[in-house]
């Protein structure tokens, strides 16, 4: 399994972490966490096992190096004043069926490519581009809607 999806995890974690030692150094650990793992696996598919695991040792990394600075006041930055414009997509987002807002969610805001969404969903990554587009249209027509 190692030899098979190296290349996926570290690629996976490469684009997230934009740190070759980083990259590697997650993805080793991930593959220690899926070592220990196994025997809780199912069977079900491997690459979207891995890049779960994957993604959880990123954010673990992340919430154990997180240092907290105090935010400047936004006149400091030349802040424009609160847009709504992103209330307005998350509320278009939630009245969205569930599959179609998870999708959306992980292409958009979680940033995996439709090659990593297909490997996680079992899917040929030709029907995850055919499923974001639906859900695109789907979201348009209800953001649309909304204003």
């Amino acid at each position: 399994m190692y030899r098979e999806h190296w290349l996926l995890v570290c690629g996976f974690l490469l684009r997230r972490t934009r740190d070759p030692h980083l990259a590697e150094d997650l993805a080793q650990e991930t593959f220690v966490r899926a070592t220990r793992a196994f025997l809780g696996w199912r069977g079900e598919n491997p690459a979207a096992w891995l890049l779960a695991i994957a993604r959880t040792t990123l954010l673990d990394h992340v919430r154990r190096r997180r240092v907290e600075l105090p935010l400047p006041d936004p006149d400091e930055l030349g802040v424009p004043g609160f847009d709504a414009t992103g209330l307005d997509v998350r509320q278009a987002l939630d009245r969205l069926p569930e599959q179609t807002r998870r999708l959306l969610e992980l292409v958009y805001f979680e940033g995996f490519s439709l090659v990593e969404v297909a490997a996680m969903t079992g899917r040929t990554t030709a029907a995850i581009k055919t499923a974001v587009w639906r859900a695109r249209s789907a979201f348009a027509e209800v953001y649309g809607g909304a204003r």
